[in-house]
């Protein structure tokens, strides 16, 4: 399989900083809640001082949603509605070591972070616009078809994976139990994302290596190099 945006979306976002990690032998045997509890004590630091609509990573995607065409506040990237609990429950429902994880590392860098079950995707997975007839299933297994134009991340078959770029995953690819191999996808708009980026992905890597006894696969992609192949 591959992964990568389209060329327009790198046109209409040049800003678009994306970091990838392909990840074989995840299982939920395992506890990530070191690495978790170092992410979301990071994100508290931050939310000390300022609300998570005034973080520049935030902000930025709100920008990046308007440009879609979309209100940012009623359809928020999935960092920004990830902080918005942390802040008013102080943690996060526990899911699976793996989503724990990420989710955490999310909240850290108020970055939005996407995993795919692969085996749910078929072929190669993009991040480009809907022709509207795509198939979305939503985690309570209603199906939905996005808008033209939205932004999806769409597999082989036509089945969208995440809805409103980084709004809303579909329940359809979500890790489970018993998922064994993932993409995990990364991805900032802000001033010096890619930095920002890039380091997600390093202590993330290296928080999988220690938790799985894995070596996950990473890349950072950009618009002249914007393809990840596994």
């Amino acid at each position: 399989m591959y992964f990568r945006h389209s060329s327009d979306i790198w046109s209409a976002f040049p800003e678009l900083a994306a970091g990838v990690l392909y990840v074989e032998g995840i299982h939920p045997d395992v506890s990530a809640a070191d690495y978790v509890t170092q992410f979301e004590a990071a994100a508290k630091a931050r939310l000390t001082d300022a609300a998570e609509s005034d973080l520049p990573e935030i902000q930025a995607w709100r920008r990046g949603f308007s440009r879609m065409g979309l209100k940012p506040t009623q359809y928020r990237s999935a960092s920004e509605a990830l902080l918005r609990r942390f802040r008013k429950e102080g943690t996060l429902p526990r899911i699976h070591p793996l989503i724990d994880l990420c989710n955490a590392a999310s909240l850290a860098y108020a970055v939005p972070i996407a995993v795919f079950d692969l085996d749910k995707v078929a072929g190669h997975l993009e991040v480009r616009r809907a022709a509207g007839s795509e198939i979305y299933v939503t985690f309570a297994g209603e199906t939905e078809h996005p808008e033209p134009q939205e932004v999806i991340f769409a597999d082989q078959e036509g089945r969208a994976h995440a809805r409103r770029w980084t709004n809303r995953q579909s329940g359809y690819s979500a890790v489970r139990e018993e998922t064994e191999r993932v993409l995990i996808v990364a991805e900032g708009l802000h001033a010096g994302a890619a930095s920002d980026v890039e380091r997600l992905i390093d202590e993330l890597g290296a928080a999988i290596r220690s938790v799985w006894s894995v070596n996950p696969r990473t890349a950072i992609l950009e618009r002249l190099a914007p393809r990840f192949d596994s």
